[in-house]
């Protein structure tokens, strides 16, 4: 049957949107069709049309966390200073965290299995970083050991630990991560620098 022309793209947002917030309160489990439908202010026939069932709405969920993602970080464009692009990457990834909480935390605190999801977009996440840092290899601004995607794991490491404090309210008293977060990435990038190079990272 085909797909009523009120459900459409909006719709679908506003839906994951509504989904999103619920499986971040309360988790996956607690995520109800005709409960979701009802705060939508829509049918669950809507619902179903436009997701098939709940694993399909879960699916889907975690699908465009992924691709809100992928292209917030794919507006950073590469440019001569891969240390500062890092850097900038890393600005990205907070940015995108404090705007889309919700769909932070289906990427990242909880498990793709939930979603009916495998780790397989993972890479594509991951890329652009490990790009950067090649690049900077290349260029001599990292030293050339360990590997590119050793490096970028400690960076999108320390980033998301940052980026969760904040969220969570975990921050240490007196002390701000929105204050501190382009210090510390710069510090970080500088750390893995060639000793001679000093890269302006900005």
């Amino acid at each position: 049957m085909a797909r009523l022309k009120t459900h459409d793209d909006a719709l679908r947002l506003r839906l994951i949107n509504r989904a999103a917030a619920t499986v971040f309160d309360r988790g996956p489990a607690a995520l109800s069709l005709r409960r979701l439908a009802a705060d939508a202010r829509t049918s669950t026939t809507a619902v179903y049309s436009l997701f098939g069932n709940k694993a399909g709405l879960l699916a889907s969920l975690y699908q465009e966390a992924m691709r809100l993602f992928v292209a917030r970080l794919g507006d950073i464009a590469s440019t001569g200073d891969p240390a500062g692009d890092v850097v900038r990457l890393g600005l990205a990834y907070r940015e995108y965290a404090l705007a889309n909480p919700h769909l932070y935390a289906v990427l990242f605190q909880e498990s793709p299995a939930q979603f009916d999801a495998t780790p397989d977009g993972k890479p594509q996440m991951y890329q652009p970083l490990v790009d950067a840092v090649r690049r900077g290899q290349y260029a001599e601004q990292f030293t050339a050991e360990p590997a590119p995607e050793v490096v970028a794991l400690a960076c999108w490491a320390t980033a998301h630990g940052l980026v969760s404090l904040e969220l969570s309210g975990n921050e240490p008293p007196g002390l701000s991560i929105a204050d501190s977060y382009e210090r510390t990435l710069r510090a970080l990038v500088a750390g893995w620098g060639v000793p001679s190079a000093h890269p302006d990272a900005g």
